[in-house]
């Protein structure tokens, strides 16, 4: 048993995705989440960038004594896992292996799509992931860089005109390949799952990277014996500690509505450089 918490990192409000999963999975684990909302989009920026971005996250998330990190951003795992992996001593999760692996159990016609930042699909991550598991996989993957800032900005709604436009702009090429597996290769997305699946129709399945994620999350502690130890009181879960780079305001209203839970007065500003 370990009772250190759990740190989970993104460039903004996406990864709670996978906080909100691990909390319905794990609800006696502590989480400690950083929104780098102060220089969100990651997908948009350099390599080197990143890079230095991710270190600096993972470095405050360590300052917690942490038992385990996932890096709930699908930019970061393409472009710095490895040496975030490499630099630490605890077990650090990425968000592509586990959605590759259920889109690849999943698809029926091994037509398979991915949706993520520029970064993300530049790096060719999910192509890799997925051919791991269906050798003849067709993959077709595009980028979608204005779901993160719609979705930071609340535009989520399916009845949304200017975020139906957009996804479908996007989506056209998903539709006409006729895929019947999208993977939302980034945390940001699953906030617009109701846009996507409006676009897309009812005949693809949408593959929930965060949430497939926090799946594979509990089972590795659980194997791994570093679970939370039990509650004596079954109805006392687990803390969560928010910390952002920019407004706390703007992140508590989008954050409560997505935890479904109200988080004012939860959230810290931080400052990492």
């Amino acid at each position: 048993m370990d009772a250190r918490p759990i740190g989970v990192f993104d460039s903004g409000l996406g990864g709670l995705t996978t906080v909100k999963k691990i909390i319905e999975i794990l609800p006696e684990e502590d989480i400690i989440y950083l929104g780098d909302t102060g220089r969100v989009p990651y997908g948009s920026r350099s390599k080197e960038t990143i890079i230095k971005y991710a270190t600096q996250d993972a470095a405050f998330l360590a300052g917690y004594d942490i038992k385990a990190m996932i890096i709930a951003c699908n930019t970061v795992c393409s472009t710095a896992f490895n040496i975030l992996e490499q630099a630490y001593d605890i077990p650090v999760f990425e968000v592509v292996s586990a959605p590759a692996k259920a889109a690849a159990l999943i698809s029926k016609n091994r037509k398979i799509g991915v949706i993520g930042t520029t970064a993300t699909i530049l790096s060719g991550a999910y192509e890799t992931a997925l051919l791991e598991h269906i050798k003849d996989a067709y993959i077709l993957s595009v980028p979608c860089p204005l779901f993160v800032p719609l979705a930071e900005n609340g535009r989520t709604s399916e009845f949304d005109v200017a975020a139906l436009s957009i996804a479908g702009d996007y989506l056209m090429p998903m539709i006409r390949s006729g895929i019947d597996t999208l993977i939302m290769g980034c945390t940001h997305y699953p906030l617009m799952r109701g846009v996507v699946s409006k676009v897309m129709g009812p005949g693809v399945t949408l593959i929930d990277s965060g949430a497939e994620t926090a799946k594979f999350v509990a089972h590795e502690l659980y194997a791994k014996n570093m679970l939370a130890p039990a509650q004596p009181d079954p109805e006392k879960n687990g803390t969560v500690r928010y910390f952002v780079t920019d407004s706390t305001d703007d992140f508590s209203q989008l954050a409560s509505r997505f935890m479904e839970s109200d988080v004012q007065g939860m959230v810290e500003q931080v400052t990492l450089e």
